[in-house]
């Protein structure tokens, strides 16, 4: 029964965050009553992390510019390295590499913040005095982590680009007028939803997902910490770990949900 037991306490640790999903869902008739806390957990989940999100998604659109580019010099098709880079960061890179980046500055803060709610019993105080918990502390982090991905990804997403598209131009010989032309091009398609091309709606709905599984994620391994300043760590270590393999798993799912043929 003891080898059996970290695989319950598994289980029960999903029940509960799909319960505490739901119990959001229910809640969110108090959006605009929650609105102080939704604008601070803008702030702290935003502002605090945007020159984090700045700097990857630069990086990794230099980074996939040149990978890319150097292959594609081989066959003389460097000219398509725009619409390589342009379609890598919406479709994929853009959306994972901000939610991994919330997942580890983000959800870890908010694993620890409830946590150390939990072991100090504050939780239960509020309890007592007959606040609703979910209303007041996760559904606000919720919301604001789903607004906050997809905006992030779409920054992401426009400074890979300019990255990929400064390598192209000092590394690759390929000038920046043909660059932005085919990443541009790229991302036309006749199938648009509320303006938008698929692979950009793809994309920031993957981003939407994202954000929601990282905060349900880690307001539930939070909550349910136990054991002091070792139960807190314990906690936000799983949050961490647990978001991303979601993420990852999820990535595709919702991938093959949007592009199989």
């Amino acid at each position: 029964m003891e080898l059996l037991e970290p695989i319950r306490k598994r289980f029960d640790g999903a029940g509960y965050r799909v319960e505490l999903l739901l119990q959001v869902l229910t809640r969110l008739s108090s959006v605009w009553k929650r609105r102080i806390l939704i604008s601070e957990q803008l702030y702290v989940g935003g502002i605090k992390v945007v020159h984090v999100v700045v700097l990857v998604g630069f990086s990794i659109g230099m980074v996939v510019s040149l990978q890319t580019g150097l292959e594609l010099a081989r066959i003389g098709q460097q000219d398509q390295i725009g619409t390589l880079v342009a379609l890598s960061m919406a479709r994929e890179m853009g959306p994972f590499i901000t939610a991994t980046i919330l997942a580890a500055a983000v959800g870890s803060a908010l694993a620890a913040e409830l946590g150390t709610m939990a072991v100090s019993e504050e939780l239960a105080a509020l309890e007592v005095l007959s606040i609703d918990r979910v209303s007041f502390l996760v559904m606000p982090r919720v919301v604001a982590l789903a607004i906050l991905c997809p905006t992030l990804t779409i920054l992401c997403d426009t400074v890979g680009i300019v990255g990929g598209g400064l390598v192209a131009r000092s590394q690759l010989g390929v000038g920046l007028q043909l660059y932005y032309d085919s990443a541009i091009d790229s991302l036309q398609d006749p199938s648009r939803l509320i303006g938008l091309p698929k692979d950009v709606y793809a994309g920031l709905f993957k981003a939407f997902v994202f954000g929601i599984m990282i905060s349900v994620i880690s307001c539930a391994s939070g909550i349910l910490a136990e054991g002091g300043a070792l139960g807190v760590g314990n906690a936000t270590r799983s949050a961490v770990r647990d978001s991303i393999i979601l993420v990852i798993v999820m990535n595709y799912f919702i991938t093959w949900a949007f592009y199989q043929q």
